[in-house]
């Protein structure tokens, strides 16, 4: 989650969804709000403490912990944005990085399709490098009773027309996205990972996403 108290805007950062880019792209105007020395101060505090002193918004809170954790005036006054993602290409992408960067949260599965079994298996204990990837995207959008809380949703698969309207609403000029994480061992199509089985097993696990972002496997 990235707050500018200066330019009214909170980011909420839903992972895999290009939102390393995006937050690269905006950190320089977090330098200049003057209240940004408190904010990387609190930030360096809760990582000395181990994240127990609750002074800070986690990199990927959902929209929902902003609101009740800012003052309603501000909260209100804030453009709020989010990028999602199509869910079966977001898995291929997590399970690339996983490999990638954590080996070692593979669980010893290194063929996507077993891995996805196992890492959407509910009896596998929590990991939150494996378990903030299977979030339903929607959660992070939404209040306790579903309301949208969020102004603008992009879609990653527009990237950077869909920054260009954020910023736009922000009212700055929209900066350069920088190119961040992009797995280059994947195949192009992510539909070329699936079989039925596993194509299933995500349009029911994240059902609610699909139903309510539009999504789908075949996109054509």
């Amino acid at each position: 989650m990235l707050l500018s108290v200066r330019h009214r805007f909170l980011f909420v950062h839903i992972a895999k969804t290009g939102g390393t880019s995006v937050r690269a792209a905006l950190e320089g105007r977090r330098w200049r709000d003057p209240w940004y020395p408190a904010q990387f101060l609190c930030s360096r505090l809760s990582h000395l403490s181990g994240h127990r002193l609750a002074i800070k918004l986690p990199r990927h809170a959902k929209v929902i912990a902003a609101k009740e954790l800012l003052p309603r005036e501000f909260f209100d006054s804030l453009f709020k944005f989010a990028f999602v993602r199509n869910p079966w290409d977001l898995q291929v992408s997590s399970f690339h990085h996983i490999r990638r960067e954590r080996p070692q949260f593979l669980g010893g599965h290194q063929d996507f399709a077993d891995f996805l079994r196992w890492k959407l298996d509910p009896e596998r204990p929590y990991q939150y490098h494996l378990d903030t990837s299977i979030e339903r995207q929607s959660d992070y959008l939404i209040d306790l009773d579903g309301r949208t809380l969020v102004d603008f949703v992009g879609r990653y698969e527009r990237l950077a027309e869909d920054f260009r309207i954020a910023c736009d609403r922000i009212g700055i000029p929209t900066p350069s996205l920088p190119h961040r994480r992009r797995a280059a061992d994947r195949t192009t199509d992510y539909r070329s990972y699936y079989d039925d089985d596993t194509a299933a097993l995500i349009a029911r696990h994240f059902a609610r996403d699909i139903a309510l972002l539009g999504y789908r496997f075949d996109p054509d």
